[in-house]
């Protein structure tokens, strides 16, 4: 298991309501949260360590949101 981060466009609870389908649908996704007090609206995402960031990323995309995944140092 890993956690990657992105800055994304879901800042309200209906945006979160709307990408729950495809997060949640997606086998490879353990759990993930958006943090909306946050002026950069952060996604966490505990995934397989399969996983890329892009494609976590298209996930967001197909539900009609951005996710740019974060540089870590």
């Amino acid at each position: 298991m890993k956690t990657l981060q992105f800055k994304t466009n879901i800042n309200c609870g209906g945006c979160v309501r709307g990408v729950t389908p495809s997060l949640d649908g997606h086998k490879s996704i353990k759990s993930w949260k958006v943090d909306l007090e946050s002026d950069e609206r952060i996604l966490t995402v505990e995934v397989e360590d399969s996983v890329s960031p892009a494609e976590v990323s298209r996930t967001v995309s197909e539900a009609g949101f951005s996710a740019q995944p974060l540089e870590r140092d």
